[in-house]
């Protein structure tokens, strides 16, 4: 590629981050990456009466999470400041003028009720109303008013619009490196507005087209929703004369509900209980959404799967690095075809990846876990306790209930294991056994097992029996790691304490 590659993430701060918004940012960022080029950030909150308070530092702390890293735009600066569209509005103006000057858009000053009031009288013709080539001229609009009367009632203050004068019976040829070669006839297509004077703001239309050639922008990778807008947007950069410098576009495929049918929702997620957004969001009403940060999941397993839905190697290989899916990605890969969302697999991912952490990872995850349950202990012990059990982990969240009884002595007992365990010769056998744990001084792992072996096979009695009652003292449960783990980990002074609470505090049972 010649030209230097810039794309865009151009998110509406109109609620949380949705996953497909997400996997748009990290298809835009793999391809800037692929090819050396840069990845902007602009908001486009041109839109007020959608805008969300909180919503765009949502979507910067969303793409951090992520690690979707961003070169220019909203908070990160660059020379094509500000990235922010509310901070551009002064600019639209004029180009929504020069339009209209070349013939290629026109004033228009019909009222929302006249509208409302020809689309009424075309549906009861069985018809549907089109502000197009066949209306433009006998209403509201400069194209039938004088010269001297549009300038009249703009500056008396009459509301009005900018409309894009869209050609009669032309074919608009486009590609797109998804989809192909598309061609359309402009008599589909209405008179779209460009530009509202009763905000002095422009429609998305416009200002994605200004913006994306201000701001250099070689191409242009949104959800395929916009498919319909290509042809408008074409037409648009004709009429500015930058086909040369025009970005090109790719129309990425929807995320399906795990059903197949339908796009993916809030109201998929709700219903099934998974999270259709990044983080976790507190609208300004209060209303909540889970997110997959909260719910236990990694920022690296959350990309790879992500990256899969819609795109694929060419190869059997599922777990990719950042650093991999940069090497390996190209849109000629991303299909056409919608991909459906499947919250079993998204747990696979995250379990492989839990899977592969080591104690020095697993520190950091864990202590914030710790903290919360009121046990101060060093990143090694809180790093080691997750390594041990992390074979048995999916989710973050599952850290806790696996390896509590490190941190914690059991203050009751599981009933179906001590019904089991606790009845006998095991309580007297535990009382011996907790004599010869009190003699060894080496407690690690390896040699306190061959000592207790050795004593189990001296007593000729089942290696079964000791260890299950040994569970129930130090873990309360049936649950955990081998036992000589648990015995390592809590200390000899720890052990002895706990068998001497269980032979203190349970009853034999009958």
């Amino acid at each position: 590629m010649s030209r230097e590659v810039r794309v865009r993430f151009a998110p509406s701060p109109t609620g949380p981050l949705h996953i497909g918004g997400v996997r748009t940012a990290l298809y835009n960022y793999l391809f800037a990456r692929r090819h050396g080029g840069k990845m902007i950030l602009r908001i486009e909150d041109t839109d007020s009466q959608r805008f969300v308070p909180g919503a765009e530092e949502y979507i910067i702390e969303s793409l951090k999470w992520c690690g979707i890293e961003i070169d220019e735009g909203v908070g990160f600066g660059g020379p094509h400041a500000p990235y922010r569209q509310s901070e551009r509005r002064d600019i639209y103006l004029q180009y929504a003028k020069q339009l209209v000057d070349a013939g290629w858009a026109y004033y228009a000053f019909d009222t929302p009720e006249q509208l409302d009031k020809l689309r009424a009288e075309a549906e009861a013709a069985g018809k549907t109303f089109a502000y197009n080539y066949e209306v433009r001229e006998q209403l509201e609009t400069s194209l039938r008013l004088s010269k001297e009367e549009v300038e009249e009632r703009i500056a008396r203050g009459d509301q009005w619009v900018v409309r894009f004068k869209m050609p009669e019976n032309e074919v608009v040829k486009m590609d797109d490196l998804i989809r192909g070669h598309v061609e359309i006839n402009t008599s589909t297509l209405d008179d779209k507005v460009l530009y509202k004077s009763a905000d002095a703001l422009p429609t998305y239309h416009l200002a994605n087209i200004v913006d994306d050639h201000l701001m250099e922008i070689s191409h242009v990778i949104r959800g395929e929703e916009w498919l319909p807008s290509l042809p408008l947007h074409y037409l648009l950069y004709r009429a500015f004369g930058w086909t040369d410098s025009q970005p090109e576009f790719a129309h990425l495929p929807l995320l399906l509900k795990p059903t197949g049918s339908g796009k993916l929702s809030k109201r998929d997620g709700d219903k099934m209980g998974f999270p259709v957004f990044p983080l976790f969001w507190t609208s300004p009403t209060g209303e909540t959404a889970r997110g997959y940060r909260e719910d236990g999941y990694l920022p690296e397993a959350f990309i790879n799967m992500l990256s899969l839905l819609g795109w694929n190697p060419g190869t059997e290989q599922e777990i990719f690095s950042m650093e991999e899916l940069i090497a390996a990605f190209s849109l000629d890969r991303v299909s056409k075809a919608g991909a459906r969302f499947q919250p079993d697999k998204a747990k696979w991912f995250n379990a492989q990846y839990m899977h592969t952490l080591t104690a020095e990872q697993f520190a950091p995850l864990m202590q914030p876990v710790l903290k919360a349950n009121g046990i101060e202990t060093s990143d090694e012990l809180a790093g080691k306790a997750a390594e041990i059990m992390k074979e048995r982990m999916t989710l973050t969240t599952d850290m806790w209930d696996l390896t509590s009884f490190f941190f914690v002595a059991p203050t009751e007992y599981e009933e179906k294991l001590a019904k089991k365990q606790w009845k006998g010769d095991n309580p007297a056998l535990l009382s011996e056994l907790r004599g010869v744990l009190e003699s060894i001084n080496d407690f690690s792992k390896e040699n306190t097992e061959n000592v207790v072996r050795a004593w189990i096979e001296a007593k000729g009695v089942g290696l079964g029996q000791v260890m299950n009652t040994l569970r129930l003292a130090l873990v309360g449960a049936g649950k955990g790691p081998g036992m000589f783990d648990v015995t390592e980990f809590i200390g000899k002074a720890e052990c002895l304490k706990r068998i001497d609470a269980i032979l203190a505090n349970l009853k034999p049972m009958e």
